[in-house]
Formats: C-alpha cells, sequence, structure tokens
C-alpha cells in the first residue's frame, strides 16, 4: 500500500503576512506610470473638481444651441420690451433676473444674458483651446529639435526665440485686430467673426511658442544624455526613431501640464482683446466684450459686469487647479 504524500505548507502558506506583502509588492510593481499619476491625481479632490468644471465648461461650449434653446432666447435678438423706456435700463431688481432671463437682460438692448454668457463659453473655450494646439505644437517640434541637434540649429532657434519673446505682442495683436475690425472682405475665404476668431488662434499660437519651445529644448538637452538615448544609438536606431520613440515620450508629463496651465491664460488674452474691441467681432457674444459693454452702466446695476467676470474667474481657476494637480501627479519625484 503506497504511503500517503507528505505535503509540505509553502512558505506563503505558512506565513500569511508573507504573502499579503509579496501580493502587495507584485499591485505596486504592476503599476505602469500612466496609473501611478491616476492614482495620485484621485487623491487630489481639488484636482479633480477644477477637472469636473472644465469637462461641464467643454459641454457647455458642444450643447450651446440646445441649452439656449430650451433655458433661454438667442444671444443677438433684442427685447426692448424688458426695458425702461427713459433709463434704457432693464424692468425689476437684478438685471431682470425672471424665470424667463435667468441672468437678465443686457441695458440698451435687452439681449439675454445667460444666452450670451453660454455663446461666450464656446468662444473663448474654442481660440483657447486651438491656439493651445497651434504653440504646443510649434513649441514642441521646434525646442526638441533645437535641444537634440545642438550647434548652428540649436542658435538658429534660440535667437528666433529670443526675438519672439522680445515682441510686443500687445501692441501687435490690437493693431491687427483693428485692421480685422474694420475689413469688409475676406481673407482665406473667411470673413466676420470666423476671420477674427480665426485671426486671434494665429496671433496667440504663433507667438506664445517659444515659452514651451524653452521648455521642451531644456528637457531635451537633459534627456539626451541619458543612457536609454544611448543605448538606442548603439543598436543602431535613427534620429527619428530616437526623437520620436524614445524622447517625446518622456517629455508629454511637461508637455500636458504646461498646457492646462497656458489654457487659462489664452482665454484672459481673448478676453482682454474683445474688451479693447479688437478682439471678436461683435455682436458676437464674448465675455471680453460683455465687460466692456458693462463698463457704461456697472455703477448703475453692476449685475452685468458680475456675470461674465465670474465666468471668466471660475474657468480660469479651474484650468489652473488641474494644472497643479497634474504637475504634482506627473513629478516622478513625488511619492506614490
Amino acid at each position: 500500500m503506497t504511503a500517503p504524500l507528505d505535503v509540505q505548507p509553502s512558505a506563503l502558506q505558512a506565513d500569511p503576512d508573507a504573502a499579503t506583502s509579496a501580493e502587495s509588492a507584485k499591485a505596486v510593481e504592476g503599476r505602469s506610470l500612466r496609473q501611478i499619476a491616476w492614482m495620485r491625481l484621485k487623491r487630489d479632490k481639488v484636482a479633480l473638481g477644477g477637472g469636473v468644471v472644465i469637462v461641464l465648461l467643454i459641454l457647455t461650449a458642444i450643447f450651446a444651441p440646445w441649452i439656449v434653446k430650451l433655458l433661454g432666447h438667442p444671444p443677438n435678438d433684442f427685447h426692448e420690451d424688458l426695458l425702461d423706456p427713459t433709463l434704457l435700463t432693464p424692468k425689476g431688481k437684478l438685471g431682470g433676473i425672471n424665470a424667463s432671463y435667468l441672468l437678465g437682460v443686457e441695458p440698451v438692448n435687452g439681449r439675454d444674458v445667460f444666452s450670451r454668457i453660454i455663446y461666450g463659453a464656446r468662444i473663448s473655450l474654442l481660440t483657447a483651446f486651438l491656439a493651445t494646439v497651434l504653440s504646443v505644437s510649434f513649441g514642441t517640434v521646434l525646442g526638441i529639435t533645437a535641444g537634440f541637434f545642438g550647434g548652428w540649429v540649436d542658435g538658429l532657434i534660440s535667437r528666433v526665440m529670443d526675438i519672439l519673446l522680445a515682441f510686443p505682442l500687445l501692441v501687435f495683436a490690437i493693431s491687427i485686430g483693428t485692421v480685422i475690425q474694420t475689413a469688409n472682405g475676406s481673407v482665406f475665404g473667411l470673413s466676420g467673426t470666423s476671420l477674427s476668431v480665426a485671426t486671434l488662434i494665429f496671433i496667440i499660437g504663433f507667438f506664445n511658442w517659444p515659452y514651451i519651445g524653452r521648455i521642451v529644448r531644456g528637457q531635451t538637452l537633459s534627456l539626451r544624455e541619458k543612457e536609454f538615448v544611448d543605448a538606442a544609438r548603439s543598436l543602431g536606431a535613427s534620429n527619428g526613431h530616437i526623437i520620436f520613440k524614445q524622447l517625446l515620450p518622456n517629455l508629454a508629463a511637461p508637455v500636458l501640464v504646461y498646457s492646462t496651465l497656458i489654457i487659462p491664460t489664452n482665454i484672459l488674452f481673448e478676453a482682454a482683446l474683445s474688451f479693447l474691441g479688437v478682439g471678436v467681432r461683435r455682436p458676437t457674444a464674448s465675455w471680453g466684450s460683455m465687460l466692456s459693454d458693462a463698463v457704461a452702466t456697472y455703477s448703475i446695476d453692476p449685475i452685468f459686469m458680475i456675470v461674465p467676470g465670474v465666468a471668466l474667474l471660475v474657468t480660469v481657476m479651474a484650468f489652473n487647479l488641474l494644472g497643479d494637480g497634474l504637475r504634482d501627479a506627473l513629478d516622478p519625484r513625488a511619492g506614490r
């Protein structure tokens, strides 16, 4: 008769604490950098709150026509019957706020403030996002080129950066905006509001790329001396492979963080130009132009200045909070 097998319990079975420790170590080792960053970001409730606000703003901008159709009135329609015929100010308190006009109506012309705020979000976010994409694309390509190749290539691109950084952007934007505002024809098939928005996107995006370009150049100068780049060279990797497969993925974190921080700057720049009357062409709704229109009536009723001002404040703060959270989450020196 065969003797029963003498089965010995394994070390992990004998020591439950060791098994738990091994499983925890395995779980930590199995996390990717993306998972670790997401885990850190989830712990930052303030940054998540900013992200939620940004998502809501984007959805508001996308579905603006349906929201206005459901809760408001066309943004450029006049409602003189809601104004005092003598003072041309809204009837009632707080700018004429009621169930039909959730944020009241503007003085003089009686346009729905709620509808114009909703459409103003579309203009601000569209301009800021596209200008950021343009500047980040230029800055990343030229910054990584300058940092990787060095020599005369680095010298040439760096001098171009210095020139653009010293360029009086605000004065130039005001000059070009004034020309566009007074132009009656079309440029490249664009006219009116489309032309003014495209001009803003180009001016903001093109003249802001040196900032991200310097960041990418500095990071590239450091990364190109790392061991993984030397290993790729020893295996016969081409410059294109090293740039796009080795360096660019390591630059994704600083580029992403910078993008979330430059978007609110672009929103404020667009609002400033619209406030000065050289941004988005009227009567298209813009938060900056709404602030400009409210200057003449803020002493009578400040609600017309408070509403677009709060919209700008909340939007800029949301992007800044999310950017700070992403910076902390993507920092490799931070604890897990």
